[in-house]
């Protein structure tokens, strides 16, 4: 089996480590195309994978076709490609907003394709990951491309009418954790913390959370009610959050997200 990488930013390059890393996936199984002399030399020293420079030689040669290029690419993208994408090949989009029907279309006949939306926390292995596919795409073959997902992050199946809720609660919402930990490191920084270390407590307050609401099954309006000690200094934080509507903000930035992905 080979793999195709059309892509390889950030997003590619964490999807490929994962699959290299958990064994699953040998470097002699990848293939990807390179743009420059400098990206080729720094993928065959980084991770010892063979490069080529056309996309359509990825297509070609690839049993499997990550298409990991930037959303406005890809209609020009699929356009070099698509004589290459043959009915045993299985076409993989992490785009936002471009549907299986998109896609589809843009190759101009029906193949197999699968759409997934990954997020950067893939890049150390803590990704979440939703997917779907087209009727074309075997339970067999679904089920691999699972796994190779496994292999950097959690994956959940949806529907995709699902998919543009994906992008706004996992695959764009580590930007707005981003921020949440920064401001919380600016409050200690104020309050006297030396910044790493300030950084250091927030993001760890963040992970643990994240990992009590995995591990206990608890809701998380229960979780946040065991800290909250009556008459305590949480409750009135949480009341100051509250007053400057910090839920409405959240909800309305990923109605925004949302919205923006499903007319793109």
């Amino acid at each position: 089996m080979k793999i195709g990488f059309i892509g390889c930013g950030n997003m590619g390059q964490a999807m490929m480590w994962g699959m290299l890393s958990s064994g699953r996936v040998k470097t002699s199984e990848v293939l990807v195309s390179t743009k420059t002399l400098a990206s080729k030399v720094n993928l065959q020293k980084k991770y010892g994978v063979e490069t080529v420079e056309k996309n359509v030689e990825v297509a070609m040669l690839s049993d499997i076709i990550f298409l990991a290029v930037k959303p406005q690419y890809y209609e020009e993208v699929i356009q070099e490609i698509k004589g290459a994408i043959w009915e045993n090949k299985i076409l993989v989009s992490i785009a936002p907003g471009k549907t299986l029907a998109w896609l589809e279309e843009q190759v101009g006949r029906r193949v197999k394709i699968v759409r997934a939306m990954p997020n950067t926390p893939s890049m150390v292995k803590e990704g979440m990951t939703g997917i779907c596919a087209n009727d074309l795409v075997t339970p067999s073959e679904f089920d691999m491309i699972c796994k190779l997902f496994n292999t950097f992050s959690k994956t959940e199946i949806v529907t995709e009418h699902l998919m543009d809720v994906v992008t706004a609660v996992s695959g764009s919402s580590p930007a707005y954790v981003f921020m949440f930990i920064e401001a919380m490191a600016d409050a200690a920084v104020e309050g006297g913390m030396p910044r790493a270390q300030a950084y250091t407590f927030a993001a760890q307050a963040v992970l643990g959370s994240a990992k009590m609401v995995l591990e206990t099954g608890m809701h998380p309006g229960q979780l946040k009610d065991m800290v909250c000690s009556p008459g305590g200094t949480t409750i009135q934080a949480v009341h100051a959050l509250e007053e400057k509507g910090m839920r409405a903000a959240v909800m309305d930035a990923m109605k925004i997200c949302l919205d923006k992905s499903r007319n793109m």
